[in-house]
């Protein structure tokens, strides 16, 4: 109880004399407004008056209103939040006490800050009250803590506007690290050529969805680009499995590796020769950085909080969107949860920006495909699709015709359909399938065929 009292007899983080220096400097320098209007919210603002002194500011910047001691409590007087007795000597005060106006940003700086601990202090108190109230399982707990310290950071992520002069430097550094290459490709190699040249790579920042009926091989196909990126590129590849295990993964990874067909290394029927491969195999994936996380409850934020601790991240790979929860970890149906899966890939698409790595993340689709002649997927098969296909940098799906025609001509022959794609164009690539491995290669063609 002690505790508790000394808990409520103790005022929330601010600095007075920060909050009175930077209204200060915007009634003696109006100049000022613009830069602390980019920095600061009212709410930043730990004493009443000071908050109130600011919202009128705040507004009449807004309507381009001249803006001093004598304008603004004249707008005071207007709204109702002036005072006979106080206010006009407050604000003559604040002026007299203002060092000087040229500090203003560091000023802010301390009320933003100030303002931060306080957001942190009342979402630890609401956390402690959930747990004392014993509401809901603890992973739902977990969930809600966690978006409340995301929301905190998330609002807190503003950034200063870019003058297009200093972004066209990163522009063209890119451009000469491009050209002076090897490959020519802006983003991380996929290790098959024909993907490649259709996307240009996994670019950074990208969200790019890989969505199939199952049985098709989007799970291996995944997992051939976070092979070959954390084989090619040194970087850590995470891989969030949310139906397959991870043993399950490492034996798909393995077998292609070795190229030894999975049900040997499900059977355990292995030659002297196999347990050579495997063993080289075993020692090329244990040269990669390539981590799993097989949780099934996982959620977006759980996912860029692990991410956020991993250094040299190059790649996320997630299987898959439909088994995601939100937060909270509640279950959804019809409408709600097409809003949920909504709400997942619009965090997907912040997720890639933030950490600044290509996301590929999977999808299902539909069985509207199944009822056409042309079984070929389109983006309106898209399941719960709604802002998926919005968020989305790039769009693929995965197509074997010998899935669902035993008489193909094209057998173990895989369409990869980019639908959608904020780089270059939309078509088709072809891949060889090579079902005992569970891997996609290039096919060969030569010039005239």
């Amino acid at each position: 109880m002690a505790g508790e009292e000394l808990l409520l007899g103790r005022q929330m983080p601010h600095s007075l004399e920060a909050e009175q220096a930077v209204l200060g400097s915007m009634l003696i320098d109006e100049r000022c407004v613009k830069d602390v209007m980019d920095k600061l919210q009212p709410q930043d603002f730990y004493l009443r008056q000071n908050r109130e002194i600011f919202e009128t500011i705040y507004t009449m910047f807004s309507y381009s209103k001249p803006i001093d001691g004598v304008t603004v409590a004249e707008e005071m007087q207007k709204n109702g939040t002036y005072d006979e007795q106080t206010t006009r000597s407050y604000l003559a005060q604040l002026m007299e006490i203002t060092p000087t106006s040229a500090n203003a940003l560091e000023y802010a700086a301390i009320v933003r800050d100030k303002s931060l601990l306080r957001s942190i202090a009342t979402a630890a108190s609401e956390i402690t009250a959930m747990v004392q109230d014993g509401l809901g399982e603890a992973h739902t707990t977990l969930e809600a803590a966690e978006q409340k310290i995301y929301a905190i950071r998330r609002g807190r992520s503003s950034q200063d506007m870019v003058h297009i002069g200093q972004v066209l430097t990163t522009v063209l550094d890119n451009l000469n690290e491009l050209s002076s290459g090897q490959t020519g490709l802006p983003g991380l190699s996929t290790g098959l050529s024909a993907i490649d040249a259709k996307i240009h790579g996994l670019n950074k920042s990208d969200l790019i969805l890989l969505a199939a009926r199952p049985g098709m091989g989007k799970t291996s196909l995944a997992l051939n680009f976070a092979l070959n990126v954390g084989k090619a590129s040194g970087k850590t590849v995470a891989v969030f499995s949310l139906e397959m295990s991870k043993e399950q993964l490492c034996t798909r990874l393995l077998s292609s590796e070795a190229f030894i067909s999975s049900e040997k290394l499900i059977t355990g029927n292995l030659t002297e020769a196999d347990w050579g491969r495997i063993a080289q195999a075993a020692n090329v994936l244990n040269q990669t950085d390539i981590r799993i996380d097989d949780n099934p409850l996982l959620t977006v934020a759980d996912m860029n909080a692990k991410c956020r601790r991993m250094d040299n991240l190059g790649l996320v790979v997630i299987d898959y969107l439909q088994l995601m929860t939100s937060a909270g970890g509640k279950g959804y149906a019809g409408e709600n949860r097409q809003q949920a899966v909504s709400d997942i890939s619009r965090m997907l698409k912040i997720m890639a920006k933030e950490l600044n790595v290509p996301v590929v993340c999977l999808s299902q689709l539909s069985r509207a495909n199944e009822k056409r002649d042309d079984k070929r997927p389109m983006l309106s098969d898209l399941r719960e699709s709604g802002a998926i296909e919005q968020d989305a940098d790039i769009v693929m799906f995965l197509f074997r015709d010998d899935y669902y025609n035993e008489d193909s001509e094209k057998r173990n022959i895989a369409e990869c359909i980019v639908a959608k794609n904020r780089h270059g164009e939309t078509g088709k690539v072809e891949l060889k399938w090579l079902p005992e491995f569970t891997s996609f290669g290039t096919i060969e063609r030569r010039y005239g065929d």
